[in-house]
């Protein structure tokens, strides 16, 4: 397959998972591939055919071994973030220049021995339940606009 150069490239469609507890603690997830500590949200691809929540739901199964939780809100906006050039040249055989993602607020209605991350394709070697605006400084640079735009659009559940 072709590569094509990184300005010409698309953006990936994702979902984005804002996991709250009820505590209003946000679910965090160190990635299993990151040598440093980068802690993020659950997110994965929309398969073709799949809505923003059949997909969230599958993701959220896939990455933490879990669907409870209920709907809080939608994010109305896709947020868009590059991934570096080199990364993005490994990643998905270099097709997406970055991610471009929908958000999905969600309330956590399981117990914490619901989270199981040891899943058949691992994202994740640990998690944790943490105050949301800690997570912009935890997370890889690339994608602290796009958490700083949920901890400002989502504020009014976090503060409830």
């Amino acid at each position: 397959m072709k590569q094509i150069p990184y300005e010409a490239r698309p953006y990936r469609p994702c979902v984005g998972i804002f996991l709250l507890n009820a505590e209003n603690m946000l679910f965090a997830g160190r990635r299993i591939d990151n040598r440093a500590e980068a802690w993020q949200m659950p997110q994965g691809g929309i398969d073709h055919g799949e809505s923003v929540m059949q997909a969230c739901l599958r993701e959220m199964g896939e990455e933490i071994g879990t669907q409870k939780a209920s709907l809080l809100q939608e994010h109305d906006e896709w947020l868009h973030y590059d991934i570096p050039q080199p990364l993005a040249d490994r990643l998905w055989h270099g097709q997406y220049r970055g991610q471009k993602q929908r958000w999905v607020a969600l309330r956590f209605t399981g117990d914490d021995a619901d989270i199981n991350i040891d899943t058949a394709e691992p994202e994740f070697c640990e998690w944790r339940w943490i105050e949301p605006q800690a997570l912009i400084n935890l997370a890889v640079p690339f994608k602290r606009d796009v958490y700083q735009t949920l901890m400002d659009s989502f504020a009014p559940l976090i503060d409830s």
